[in-house]
């Protein structure tokens, strides 16, 4: 016989083993922070974005420019018609670049120049010009950008080597040819809605810790010694860091590459027609207003943009004033977005400092009156005429 001192109820359940999509826990993983892919996080080497793969030479096209250097402007936003869903307006990036092949004040190639004067050096240059037709695969042109017609402090232009695609070898030594020391614009290698690459330095941060560096959690606030750690660097053996720890350093001035960036406009620069300065190179079928795109006090910390420009949709890499390499597409593109045909109804160019409310100048002075100078002229004027 058993006697009950106590009696509980209890319930029991059976649980299955571990599945996948069961979660008893929290989470099982932790993802990483930071992209392993874009190790070493260190300061580039080159302020100007280097080309490392070309797009595929296609000879059934003619000959072309396969990149194009320019140096970032500015910012400002734009009102267009699209035709998809859920999308009004977007940011865009105007650009003013000016990349050329012209003749120097330095003395580069002042030994490879003498062989243009005298008869032996011209018959080496065409037996070399023969040679490239015959051998060579790929033909480089080198190219300078013109600095004097830039609102820059720095004289010193930038060089940068640019494959030619399209076309036989010998049209493409030809084309070479016939184009030194001209000046080659930006509508000649690109044109609109084409989806470009952009390739540059981006901002420098200097040094960071793991917080901002790698966007890692912060700690507790009662941590010891500081809370922006990394809690765990590893395990005791193997007795090193790893390279795929967070730890602190260098953070931005890093070279980098964006793909895909869709030329919504390329404008003309001022120029004269009929004796008369044309500037509406802002102007819409929408807005007919006479206005150029330097916006209203000029883009801060660039200046004005006089030359020929380029919009490109969204933002890109760097500081302004900074050299940008605008290359051509590596892909065929198929989707409906990047097909899409842009037709812009308004382009921005109030002031970019603080509350801009003027698109023109003109239309700033209609708001609000003549100053107080030119009151105090008109009447001293006024009080001369009447003595």
């Amino acid at each position: 016989m058993m006697s009950i001192q106590h009696l509980e109820t209890a319930s029991f359940s059976c649980s299955p083993p571990h599945h996948p999509h069961t979660m008893s826990h929290r989470k099982f993983s932790a993802p990483r922070h930071g992209h392993m892919g874009f190790l070493p996080r260190k300061r580039s080497s080159r302020h100007r974005g280097k080309v490392k793969s070309w797009p595929k030479d296609d000879a059934s096209k003619p000959v072309h420019l396969t990149a194009f250097l320019g140096y970032k402007a500015g910012m400002t936003h734009i009102l267009r018609e699209i035709h998809r869903p859920s999308q009004k307006c977007t940011a865009v990036h105007a650009m003013s670049p000016h990349t050329t092949r012209c003749k120097g004040k330095k003395k580069a190639f002042t030994k490879y120049s003498k062989k243009w004067q005298d008869e032996a050096g011209k018959k080496q240059l065409e037996k070399d010009f023969a040679s490239m037709k015959k051998y060579c695969k790929v033909i480089r042109i080198i190219v300078h950008t013109q600095m004097r017609l830039l609102p820059l402090r720095q004289k010193k232009a930038h060089i940068m080597e640019i494959q030619l695609n399209g076309g036989t070898i010998a049209e493409k030594v030809d084309w070479a040819h016939e184009k030194l020391e001209k000046q080659i614009s930006v509508q000649n290698v690109f044109h609109q809605d084409e989806n470009v690459d952009v390739i540059g330095v981006t901002k420098g941060k200097g040094f960071k810790g793991v917080t901002s560096r790698w966007h890692t959690k912060k700690l507790p606030r009662k941590t010891h010694k500081g809370l922006r750690k990394v809690a765990c660097i590893g395990a005791w053996h193997p007795a090193r860091v790893g390279y795929t720890i967070a730890r602190a350093g260098q953070k931005g001035f890093f070279h980098r590459t964006e793909i895909n960036k869709k030329i919504y406009r390329i404008g003309q620069g001022l120029h004269v027609e009929d004796g008369k300065v044309v500037k509406n190179n802002a102007s819409t079928n929408y807005d007919l207003t006479n206005k150029s795109i330097t916006p209203m006090g000029g883009f801060p910390h660039y200046g004005e943009v006089n030359n020929d420009f380029v919009m490109i949709k969204g933002c890109v890499m760097g500081t302004r004033k900074r050299a940008l390499t605008i290359r051509k597409s590596l892909l065929v593109h198929t989707k409906r977005s990047q097909l899409e045909q842009i037709e812009l109804k308004f382009i921005d160019t109030t002031s970019k400092f603080g509350y801009g409310h003027f698109q023109t100048p003109e239309e700033k002075r209609a708001f609000m009156g003549p100053l107080k100078k030119e009151l105090v002229q008109a009447k001293a004027s006024t009080l001369a005429d009447s003595s």
